[in-house]
Order: structure tokens, then sequence, then C-alpha cells
């Protein structure tokens, strides 16, 4: 078993930290609100004070927060970690940050310190059930170090070298956010036709968005969107892609358009419900009422 340092606790966080402490590893977790270490501190994880704290005499540092700003904090703003690596520790960043952020971390980070980049597909169920697909971008040597740990989490993937798992998962939330609007837009263009939502759905569950539809159909029929990958993460994700895309030369005009409903969504409200609330801002329904039938 190995000591592991964990930072960031939120919604997807705090079962993936549940299940390596469950997996019988020494776990150290800090979060920048208290509070939201409680549970885990009940369950036998130690609460350090402050990133540095947390990834001081660990094996493994595993960063799970909601931003590239966020990571920047834990690595090199007041009381992070970076300063205090050491050789041997291997940080593995499980955050949606994108390559271009990676790199830049890497570069700045410790000659002897490692970074491995494991982004995550899946939301609180798959977290909290062990079934995350694991993205890693690493070196062969340092993918078979850090797979062992990742296998409590779910199925692991290496994607290629350093950068090429936050590089998947962009591609993998590109796709993502484009099945999720098709199904909304489905949705208006069929009932302005004339068509019943109930059919709509049927037919819909039997296209190439079918598996969105499967997951999503019982919050777009009841209305109530209970977040389980809340909207704002779904529309910074794709503002990765459009700055990774832009970087490159690539003009992705479908994800603009994806990520413009998306924020509109937001404005309306929805930041904080599930990110198929947008469905209902894309068929017109008004967001005020989402979540309190």
């Amino acid at each position: 078993m190995a000591s592991i340092g964990f930072l960031g606790l939120g919604e997807m966080g705090t079962p993936m930290a549940s299940r390596l402490l469950r997996a019988g590893h020494d776990l150290v977790i800090w979060n920048r609100t208290l509070e939201r270490t409680v549970a885990l501190a009940r369950e036998g994880a130690a609460v350090a004070s402050s990133p540095a704290h947390a990834a001081d005499g660990a094996d493994f540092i595993i960063t799970m927060v909601a931003t590239p700003e966020a990571l920047e904090q834990v690595l090199f703003g007041r009381a992070g970690m970076a300063t205090t690596l050491l050789p041997g520790q291997v940080v593995i960043d499980m955050s949606t940050v994108g390559p271009d952020e990676i790199r830049s971390v890497s570069d700045r980070l410790p000659k002897a310190a490692v970074l491995v980049d494991a982004p995550v597909r899946g939301s609180v169920p798959q977290a909290t059930s062990g079934r995350l697909e694991i993205f890693v971008g690493a070196t062969d040597e340092n993918y078979e170090r850090v797979r062992p740990i990742l296998e409590s989490l779910g199925s692991v993937r290496h994607a290629g070298g350093p950068g090429s798992g936050a590089a998947m998962k962009l591609v993998a939330n590109l796709a993502l956010g484009a099945a999720i609007v098709a199904l909304g837009e489905g949705l208006s263009f069929g009932e302005s036709l004339g068509l019943e939502r109930e059919a709509l759905l049927d037919v819909l569950a039997g296209s190439p968005i079918g598996p969105i539809v499967a997951a999503k159909r019982t919050n777009v029929e009841s209305g109530q969107f209970l977040p389980t990958f809340k909207l704002w993460h779904a529309a910074k994700d794709l503002r990765l892609v459009m700055e990774a895309a832009a970087s490159r030369g690539r003009d992705l005009k479908q994800t603009r358009a994806n990520r413009a409903w998306l924020d509109e969504a937001a404005e309306h409200g929805a930041a904080d419900l599930d990110f198929s609330a947008v469905v209902a801002t894309i068929a017109e329904t008004r967001l005020s009422t989402i979540g309190s039938r």
C-alpha cells in the first residue's frame, strides 16, 4: 500500500479519495474548505493544513481540482507543494485542465519530481463505484508506477506520453458537449414540428446519440437536473477545447456553437445544475422552474 496525499474534495474528489482509503492506502487529505474533509477524516484519513503539508512524505500526490487556476494555487500558491517536492514523489493530476496547462506545470516543477496527467471520464456515480475511465499521459515507466493506484478508481488507459491524458480528456468532452446539444436541438426541432417528446426520445435513443439519451432521459423528462457533472464544468471544458484548438490553428465551429449553448444556459441560472440542463435552455423551458418541482 502507498502513502497518498489527495487534494481537492469536490463532488468527484470525495468519492475517489474514499475508494483509495478503503483500498488500504494511507491517505492525507486537503481541501480549500475544511468542512469537506470531515467525512473522510471519520473514515481514517489524516487532514493536512495546506497543500504542502498534504504532499509531505507522500509517495503519490493526487490533485483533483476544478480549473487550471485552482491547480496553479495548490502547486505554486501560498503554502503550495511545488517547492517541497522531493525526488521520487509523483504528482498525479486528475483534473481537467488541458495539455497546455500540464506542460506548463511540468516545466516549473522541481526536476526530480514526476508529473503524470490522468483526468477521468465519468461523473459521481462512476467515481463512487470505481468505474471511471482514466486517461493517463506518462512515460511507460511512470505509467506502470501509477497504474496500481489508479486501478482502484476505474479502468486505466495509457493515452501516450506526458500531456496525452489531458489531451484525450478534452477530445472526450468535446464529443460529450456535442451529444447533449444534439439532444436538445433534436427535441426542440421535433416539438416545433408537432411531435411528442416521449416519441422523440424513443427515436433518439436508437440514434448515434443514444448513450446520452439513456443517461439523461430521466432528467429531461422530469425537468429536474440534480448535478452529477455541473454545467459550468462542461462549459469550462469546452473553453479549454477552444483555446487548445485555436493555439494549434484549428477552427472548431460546432464546438463553438455548443459552448455558446452552455454559456447561455449558465447565464439563465443553470451553472450549478447538471450539464443536461442545457436541453431545457434549447427547448426554451423556463430555467426558473427547474429543480423546484
